[in-house]
């Protein structure tokens, strides 16, 4: 009650000339009072809205509205004066940028966090990193592309279970030059929106066979919502783990895929690193990061790539995995990236890369083939030299290891 009466008298004291509300819109000020109101820190709300430029104010209300409560109560609110002042260059900035519906703009531009990772002045820094390398591009797919080529070199953060912790924040990632898939896909997220790139936080707390959680990337491309990951510079919703996607369960929640949204939102997004232990039901997670099961969405993008093939019966996978040498196949550092191409005959059915030390774990480079045949894998060992071998696929999915020597 103490808390409440001086939040009321901070606005009083402010409330004849009502000066903090210049330049917010009229929807957004019932729910801006109430807001301050209710918060611990009212007076100190009202001031950090009077020293916003008034161009700005609208932004700053939209983020105090909708922040989590204990960010509004306890976090330094001088992060979101940064935050603010540097979506809005963007937003200026920008040829992307500035055709941003305004919903997508402050919802997936303008949030200052991703889940609940440390909040960190993270904006400014990234946007100096990145800034030269979108300079060119004419079009947010080229941006795109830039910030996804480039981002392992200008961070310095690579694919490693030996993090601190699950969560980590863009400048905990980088400091220690290492984060597991939940670190990398918050830093994705926020490289793509500190340059104007609407971008957004997606994951399952786990996979149909229950081997564990995952967490990537979408970015807004073209009025629609694309799936990516780090260390892919061009890829766009042809993922390796769409074969798992494909078995999501929408109306099962720990089987399901969530998307994050910012502010209020009817659903909520599992973030099974913050359970308690790992024996925690998924429905005792924390439900304060809104989210929107897009299980359908993913489910009809491997239904295209995949599943109509493995529905028919006439394809299955061969998984291919590179590693350094001979009888070293146990640790992730053990592996390479190692450039496989896939025969049948003379026909080329398939190529790429098979996934480094750096990457996930269960990521295995797959090709889908059809069944029955015989092919054959050409790549080059460490001497430079052309090897050859012969894989007959059956019935069922095969996975064969190649050796750089």
């Amino acid at each position: 009650m103490r808390n409440l009466f001086y939040a009321m008298l901070a606005l009083i004291a402010v409330g004849c000339s009502e000066s903090y509300m210049s330049g917010v819109p009229e929807e957004y000020r019932a729910d801006l009072e109430r807001t301050i109101a209710a918060s611990t820190r009212a007076e100190a709300l009202v001031e950090l809205l009077e020293t916003t430029e008034e161009s700005m104010r609208r932004d700053m209300a939209y983020l105090i509205i909708n922040m989590p409560e204990g960010d509004r109560d306890t976090m330094e609110l001088s992060l979101l004066s940064e935050n603010v002042a540097y979506a809005n260059l963007v937003r200026e900035k920008y040829e992307w940028a500035k055709s941003l519906p305004e919903d997508v703009y402050l919802n997936d531009v303008l949030p200052y966090f991703v889940v609940d990772e440390v909040r960190d002045a993270w904006r400014k820094e990234l946007h100096e990193l990145f800034a030269p390398m979108v300079e060119e591009c004419q079009t947010m797919k080229e941006a795109v592309d830039a910030v996804n080529g480039n981002i392992p070199r200008l961070t310095g953060v690579d694919y490693n279970t030996l993090r601190e912790k699950t969560n980590q924040s863009p400048r905990e990632s980088m400091r220690q030059g290492m984060a597991s898939c939940t670190g990398l896909a918050i830093l994705l997220v926020d490289a793509y929106r500190a340059v104007g790139i609407p971008a957004r936080f997606v994951g399952t707390a786990s996979w149909h066979d229950n081997r564990g959680n995952h967490s990537w990337t979408e970015v807004w491309l073209d009025g629609a919502w694309r799936v990516t990951e780090y260390y892919y510079p061009s890829q766009l919703d042809h993922l390796w783990f769409m074969p798992d996607a494909s078995k999501a369960k929408a109306d099962d929640r720990t089987y399901a895929i969530y998307a994050t949204r910012f502010g209020k939102c009817d659903d909520w997004f599992p973030m099974v690193w913050a359970a308690e232990d790992e024996k925690t039901p998924v429905d005792n997670l924390p439900r304060w990061i809104g989210a929107e099961n897009v299980t359908q969405h993913y489910v009809d993008l491997a239904y295209d790539q995949y599943t109509r093939h493995l529905e028919a019966g006439t394809h299955t996978f061969l998984r291919i995995a590179g590693y350094k040498e001979r009888g070293k196949t146990e640790q992730s550092g053990d592996r390479v990236a190692m450039g496989v191409d896939v025969f049948r005959g003379t026909e080329q059915m398939g190529g790429g890369l098979t996934a480094g030390e750096l990457r996930d774990m269960n990521d295995v480079f797959s090709v889908l083939l059809p069944k029955n045949t015989e092919y054959e894998l050409r790549y080059y060992n460490a001497a430079g030299e052309l090897q050859t071998e012969r894989v007959m696929l059956g019935e069922e999915p095969v996975q064969v290891e190649v050796y750089l020597k």
